[in-house]
């Protein structure tokens, strides 16, 4: 393996910082992942909403007191909040959360478009060093053969890690897209409920109003 990096020039350096950001951030991400799953409570999501249509903001209190759900987070902001703006209340919690899923893609990206361009450039550099080798003679054909190695090596692992980062990186924006659309779907039930809730309260204190 050190002989293989050696032959691949000095393009193997920066391809080897990039393969180490890549481990490093797929590492984490799947610990910050495996943590969301571990925290998440359907039946607690559920409890809180049927508390919610019966409008025992306290009750929700109890029960989600504790909770370190998302989903659970941004509903009691909404909550907390529902006597100003419900809605945007929720909304600024829910970019918290999503803004904290989203984190270190930018990271994985720069790597799946970089690692071959590195790569394509370490292949130029070694034909380039190849030709040269040529254009001297070829008393030395190893040193020619060496310059084509080093194009191959940097191609091949260019390409390696991006192909070894691209997976993960398309199954983390597949479970953040699959959060948002948990989000939006529970907030948009609270917001209804919430409204149905000061329609009815409206509705009574009118009718008790002309009585």
């Amino acid at each position: 393996m050190i002989a293989i990096f050696n032959s691949g020039g000095p393009v193997m350096v920066p391809l080897l910082v990039c393969s180490l950001l890549s481990l490093t951030v797929i590492f984490e991400r799947v610990i910050f992942w495996t943590t969301v799953s571990m925290r998440a409570n359907q039946r607690l999501v559920n409890g809180v909403m049927e508390l919610c249509q019966a409008g025992d903001w306290e009750g929700v209190r109890k029960t989600a007191a504790g909770s370190k759900s998302y989903v659970i987070r941004i509903l009691i902001s909404g909550i907390l909040h529902r006597e100003y703006s419900l809605v945007k209340a929720m909304e600024a919690a829910a970019a918290d959360e999503i803004s904290r899923m989203r984190r270190y893609m930018g990271v994985l990206d720069t790597i799946i478009t970089v690692a071959p361009l590195l790569g394509i450039f370490g292949t130029v550099l070694g034909i380039i060093s190849s030709f040269d080798m040529l254009g001297s003679g070829i008393d030395h054909p190893e040193a020619v053969t060496k310059g084509i190695a080093q194009a191959l090596i940097t191609t091949a692992s260019g390409l390696g890690i991006a192909i070894f980062t691209v997976f993960p990186f398309n199954y983390f924006n597949a479970r953040i897209e699959r959060a948002a659309r948990f989000i939006e779907k529970y907030a948009t039930s609270l917001e209804i409920v919430y409204e149905k809730l000061a329609d009815k309260n409206g509705s009574g204190r009118e009718s008790r109003h002309e009585s």
